[in-house]
């Protein structure tokens, strides 16, 4: 296992570390608490190199995946070392990565660095090197393995896909969410209210076996196209109340539910409030759920939450649009700690 750390952005800090963690966890790490803590970024410790890079890749709030640089005794040295290897770089500073022109940290790692032996390319480096600071107030130095695709989000908005609603969980927060629940290739995903299917596309781009519930014909149908649109097939979406429906396997159990819950509206009955649905639809395919099986339900927050079945990790308040504020919260079936997020 290698130490790594993780820059996160601050669109909702608590959610991005959440994030983080989780997706470290789905690639065989975990999130830690050992060492000096490093000021805008959260530790894990991954099975090797490519596992960090592979970390990069499926989230959603950070902005890169980083590893340490072995530091003999000070930052210059630590440069000076590096810059022996040869090739090029270019020193920056975490949460300031344009203000190198006024940072003595980094002109001096520059300097030591081109004394090793290393050149400096601020356009085209080599390698990328960052300094943060820690919570012992020494300097670090830390090598950028691979950058987060901040763009690829904004290519699934809503407005650019062929079904469109108005109020549809942004493409970061759905992936965020999905990282939550530690979705993994093949691993079976069920959203019982499937609306647009944000949810179902995030899980099905980090590689789930998907399977979708909606009453309404026209969400599924809808969901199906933005589905095709991100070149990403479902197993299974039927029309149906998510309380009395069944998938063509009766057998079926699912690694992760993932679901955005109604936004305070009445089940089809009429009698049925939006809490007592999301309790009773929870509740049934909960049971459906793998022995490690994850639960990440996005539910109202202010109000008394409904009651979901597991034990609750996380319970995170994001808004959601400029109005909406929704609590991401992940039970897990069968867990020995938690985390205090």
């Amino acid at each position: 296992m290698i130490l790594g750390y993780v820059e996160v952005s601050h669109e909702s800090v608590t959610l991005a570390e959440a994030e983080a963690i989780s997706a470290a966890e789905a690639l065989g790490g975990r999130g830690i608490a050992r060492g000096v803590p490093i000021r805008g970024l959260v530790a894990v410790e991954l099975p090797d190199l490519s596992a960090v890079g592979a970390l990069a890749g499926r989230l959603a709030l950070a902005r890169r995946c980083l590893v340490p640089v072995p530091s003999p005794e000070d930052l210059p040295s630590a440069a000076r070392t590096e810059g022996r290897r040869g090739g090029s770089a270019a020193f920056r500073r975490i949460g300031a990565p344009s203000a190198g022109e006024a940072d003595s940290a980094i002109l001096e790692s520059g300097r030591a660095f081109k004394e090793g032996g290393g050149t400096i390319d601020l356009d085209h480096p080599t390698r990328r090197l960052w300094i943060a600071r820690g919570s012992d107030e020494r300097e670090y130095l830390l090598e950028e393995v691979a950058a987060v695709d901040r763009s690829a989000p904004a290519l699934r908005r809503m407005p650019l896909l062929p079904f469109r609603r108005p109020v549809s969980l942004p493409p970061r927060l759905a992936r965020a969410a999905v990282n939550l629940a530690r979705v993994t290739p093949k691993d079976k995903v069920l959203d019982p209210f499937l609306g647009t299917g944000a949810l179902l596309a995030e899980a099905g781009l980090l590689g789930g076996r998907l399977y979708g519930i909606d009453r309404d014909p026209a969400m599924v149908r809808g969901a199906l196209q933005n589905l095709a649109y991100l070149g990403v097939v479902a197993e299974e979406l039927i029309v149906g109340d998510a309380r009395e429906v069944e998938f063509a396997d009766r057998e079926s159990r699912f690694s992760a539910i993932v679901t955005d819950t109604p936004y305070g509206r009445s089940s089809s009955t009429g009698k049925t409030t939006a809490k007592e649905l999301v309790e009773e639809v929870t509740a049934r395919w909960a049971e459906r759920s793998t022995p490690d099986g994850r639960l990440l339900a996005i539910l109202p927050a202010g109000d008394e939450p409904a009651e979901v079945p597991g034990t609750l990790r996380y319970r995170i308040p994001v808004r959601v649009h400029r109005s909406l504020t929704r609590e991401f919260r992940l039970y897990e079936r069968s867990r020995s700690t938690q985390s205090s997020l």
